[in-house]
């Protein structure tokens, strides 16, 4: 597996059409992968993250290395270091149970509903943002971690950002309901929390959805 970081040049038109448009962001991150990539290696993951107006970064975890030319000469920065990949397979490997970290996930928190007339259950996107923390506590256990409780009992993290993601997919509006989670962990599962880091978190993977990273707590 391979983690990287790619900054993105938000003042290039390439850059903000790309970050206008996660079907677009999508193409473009597997355009960096070889056409015999096969789904049985696993999929991409990829996030966007902005901390400030002009800092702009692409992550993307992956089974394959990625070569990312076609995205800095769209969108990228021509100086300095363009991307930097690295093995994520020795962090992996360095994960044990008790460790905490420091996370961050941009998710799509769902739950599913049934209205009259529907055959079927919809998933829809949750509203506020005690509805969206909490759909990431009824996770945690079965993604190999839990939440510490942080000042006055409450958990150890927060939504930071929210966003909702509108585009037409094959002739329908299609709405997507974004939360950016930061805070801490404690890893209970070794084996499913390397699973979750690799495999990802919920729905819209494709849309920039499900990727979770770890940094030393502190």
């Amino acid at each position: 597996m391979f983690l990287t970081k790619m900054p993105l040049n938000p003042a290039r038109r390439g850059a903000r059409k790309l970050l206008a448009s996660p079907q677009s962001m999508h193409a473009a991150v597997l355009a960096g992968f070889p056409p015999d990539t096969s789904d049985k290696e696993g999929r991409a993951l990829w996030r966007v993250d902005q901390t400030e107006k002009h800092d702009v970064s692409l992550l993307i975890v992956s089974p394959r290395e990625p070569d990312l030319t076609h995205l800095v000469e769209q969108a990228g920065w021509q100086t300095g270091q363009m991307w930097q990949t690295r093995s994520y397979t020795p962090l992996l490997e360095r994960i044990t149970a008790g460790q905490r970290w420091s996370f961050r996930l941009t998710a799509n928190p769902v739950h599913n509903i049934r209205k009259e007339g529907w055959s079927d259950t919809k998933p829809v996107g949750h509203v506020t943002v005690k509805q969206q923390e909490q759909w990431l506590l009824d996770r945690a256990e079965r993604l190999g971690f839990s939440v510490p409780d942080g000042p006055e009992t409450e958990a150890a993290f927060a939504v930071t950002s929210r966003n909702s993601l509108v585009f037409n997919k094959s002739g329908h509006r299609v709405t997507i309901s974004t939360a950016t989670f930061d805070g801490v962990l404690d890893v209970v599962d070794p084996k499913v929390f390397v699973s979750t880091l690799v495999v990802g978190v919920g729905r819209a993977k494709a849309y920039g959805c499900g990727l979770l990273t770890i940094a030393p707590a502190g």
